[in-house]
């Protein structure tokens, strides 16, 4: 079955940097887009970044621009979110999502998910 774990979320002041991962596990990963989602406390979850199956295309949120850069390794079968100059409105539990084929910022078009890390930028 289709497993995705993230790691690497934690405690860091604002300015700082962590880097996450999605470890991808039951999907034809290279036929696969990938995306960062995040949710904070009484928002809705929200698009951060996506990249395309063959990582030659992506997008971020408004945001994030600048900050953020999603990468994936297709011989791994992993996603990573680098996060730099982090906010304290960068704050929420960061989700990793998968859909076949193309890209989307919309989380319901997500048919495989994480079970989330916690980001926490302290101010």
């Amino acid at each position: 079955q289709v497993q995705l774990v993230e790691s690497g979320g934690g405690l860091v002041q604002a300015g700082g940097s962590l880097r996450l991962s999605c470890a991808a596990s039951g999907l034809t990963f290279s036929n696969v887009a990938m995306a960062w989602f995040r949710q904070a406390p009484g928002k809705e979850r929200e698009f951060v970044a996506t990249i395309s199956g063959g990582g030659r295309s992506s997008s971020d949120a408004d945001p994030v621009k600048g900050r953020f850069t999603i990468s994936r390794d297709n011989a791994k079968n992993m996603v990573y979110l680098q996060m730099n100059s982090l906010k304290p409105e960068d704050t929420a539990v960061y989700y990793c999502a998968a859909r076949y084929w193309s890209q989307s910022t919309t989380p319901r078009e997500y048919a495989y998910w994480g079970q989330g890390t916690q980001v926490t930028v302290s101010s």
